[in-house]
């Protein structure tokens, strides 16, 4: 199997593991990945959770539409995430419903949309940012995410959902998975608790590298 035809495979499993534990709902959502040549990204209105490898559209380096069908609208945005960021392997994009129902019910801040409040979330996904509503689609969210894609791993879009990359698309799925599961837990608690101190996160960057 070529590595473009293992990298489809691996969009079409991560997109049905995602799907079949409710993470992503209907059509909503996206995933791409880099090749040595352009791009691969699911296609507009598709079902991540019932791709065909065959179908994924294939971009070239200067935008073309190569093979397969339309390219999901977000190609841009995907393509800036890319362009600012070499290390970057896949981007993965839902409406997983405990973080948009993060954004409705208000975020910690607009620079984390959550405190660190488990080792796990610092370690695999980090600080996320809040950029506010925009239109799905719009060109202002793409310019605005290009602009701190290579300081963090992923954006929350406001309304919307999370925006993650990593340097494949199963790590971005993982990274998707702390993510909301840290919603889910902030969201449970009626009395909220302290983030992890300090001290916390620099034991856990000296230990792990990680950077909050």
């Amino acid at each position: 199997m070529s590595a473009e035809n293992k990298i489809r495979e691996e969009i079409c499993e991560t997109g049905a593991s995602l799907f079949q534990r409710g993470y992503i709902v209907g059509t909503a959502g996206n995933i791409s990945a880099r090749l040595d040549d352009g791009w691969l990204i699911t296609p507009t209105d598709a079902c991540l959770g019932r791709l065909d490898p065959a179908a994924i559209a294939k971009v070239s380096t200067s935008g073309e539409w190569i093979s397969g069908l339309k390219p999901s609208k977000t190609l841009l945005l995907h393509r800036q995430v890319y362009d600012n960021n070499p290390d970057v392997g896949g981007v993965l994009h839902t409406h997983s419903t405990a973080l948009v129902a993060l954004t409705l019910a208000g975020v910690w801040s607009e620079g984390a949309i959550l405190p660190p409040i488990t080792p796990y979330q610092v370690m695999k996904v980090g600080k996320i940012p809040l950029i506010a509503y925009c239109r799905p689609g719009a060109a202002e969210v793409a310019s605005q995410v290009a602009a701190i894609a290579s300081q963090v791993r992923g954006v929350m879009l406001e309304r919307l959902g999370p925006v993650i990359w990593e340097s494949s698309v199963a790590k971005a799925g993982f990274a998707l998975e702390e993510l909301e599961e840290t919603a889910r837990l902030w969201m449970m608690q009626q009395t909220k608790p302290a983030p992890l101190s300090q001290q916390n996160l620099d034991e856990l960057a000296s230990v792990f590298g990680t950077r909050w």
